[in-house]
């Protein structure tokens, strides 16, 4: 079943059954989840600027994409997750790293590569992975998480019964995996073995620099759901109670009936596709409108409008948020280093006999060449 959305002129959608603006300003819990999704969307901004320079100063290597712009999307989803859920994604992950649970010091010494990583330092940036909050991974192949992440739904069918408490999969992936085998493969497999995974597009109108419109015969993405006959919705990804409350609803769903859904959320990126990609490829106005749908500053003005927040709250938030990052980049600069002796480790989940180690430049045959 596909949700029936009204289109606006640039091309987003807006559902009924979820739309989040007409906020009750009397109701204190919703108050408080609104004021936590701000200061959280405020703390992700200033980790990736944070990572953006010390991307610059050389302290963090390899690639480095970040989800400036995305950050409505992020605590939506990941808050709307249980503990037991468990979250493949993109090479975009910091935010989702951290918002399902992942400590932001340890997140940060991963982009350096430093031993007290999530990773210990084997991932860094693009293949965050931390088992305590089942973060199954970044991944830098374009689509790669999509087969393992319904692997592990297949995973969950097999020693779960639906129910309320029941794990789910959560399968975040860009706008431009859609156009991939893998995509059709996993929906299709996910449909008709009833998988309990929910598949989230992340659309941002471009395909690192190839728009929507001019990669995909069909860019209205929701839409592909009814080849499989999955249920489908596409959201405004810049209202974080717009994608919260859609995403309860859908894992309630995957929860209870061990079915397959999917999420488009529709969302701007505010910079390149990553931290060196200048973006040329954007128009001046491109670049203005993607400002102008900045979910931050839009939650700021409802927030205030709804006498939620003063510009006095702003600043502390923000101060508070700095701090934080600048924890994060301590720890960061503390960890040592990996241990070279470590090169070859967790290769093989296990030890295997006459397993090499040699490292590069040491003789053939010595203490380190094979594992114990």
């Amino acid at each position: 079943m596909v949700s029936r959305n009204t289109m606006t002129k640039t091309g987003r959608a807006t559902n009924k059954a979820s739309d989040s603006s007409n906020v009750d300003s009397g109701h204190q819990d919703n108050k408080d989840l609104l004021l936590s999704f701000y200061e959280e969307m405020v703390f992700i901004r200033h980790f990736e600027l944070k990572a953006s320079e010390m991307y610059q100063k050389a302290k963090i290597g390899g690639y480095c994409h970040l989800n400036l712009g995305e950050e409505a999307t992020v605590v939506g989803l990941m808050r709307a997750t249980q503990k037991q859920d468990y979250l493949f994604t993109t090479y975009r992950e910091h935010g989702y790293a951290i918002s399902k649970g992942s400590d932001p010091g340890r997140v940060m010494a991963e982009l350096f590569g430093k031993a007290d990583g999530v990773s210990h330092g084997w991932g860094g940036s693009m293949h965050l992975f931390d088992k305590e909050t089942h973060l199954m991974g970044g991944y830098g192949i374009v689509g790669g998480q999509i087969p393992p992440a319904t692997g592990a739904a297949l995973a969950i069918s097999y020693k779960n019964t639906p129910s309320t408490d029941s794990p789910i999969v959560v399968c975040i992936m860009g706008d431009g995996t859609t156009n991939i085998g893998a995509f059709h493969e996993s929906l299709n497999i996910a449909a008709v073995w009833k998988l309990p995974i929910v598949y989230v597009i992340v659309n941002n109108f471009l395909g690192m620099g190839t728009s929507v419109d001019m990669a995909s015969g069909e860019p209205e993405l929701y839409k592909r759901g009814a080849s499989y006959k999955i249920e489908s919705i596409r959201i405004n990804g810049e209202d974080p109670l717009e994608v919260y409350n859609t995403s309860l609803r859908m894992f309630r769903i995957a929860r209870e009936e061990h079915r397959p859904l999917l999420i488009e959320a529709m969302s701007h990126r505010l910079k390149g596709h990553s931290v060196v990609d200048p973006a040329k490829y954007r128009s001046t106005e491109e670049m203005k409108e993607a400002e102008q749908h900045d979910p931050i500053p839009m939650l700021e003005k409802k927030l205030i409008g709804l006498s939620y927040l003063k510009e006095s709250d702003i600043t502390s938030i923000v101060a508070k948020a700095k701090e934080r990052v600048s924890s994060a980049v301590a720890f960061a600069e503390q960890s040592p280093n990996p241990d070279i002796r470590q090169l070859f480790a967790n290769v093989y989940s296990k030890k295997l006999p006459n397993d090499f180690y040699r490292l590069p430049g040491e003789p053939l045959f010595d203490e380190h060449s094979f594992s114990k």
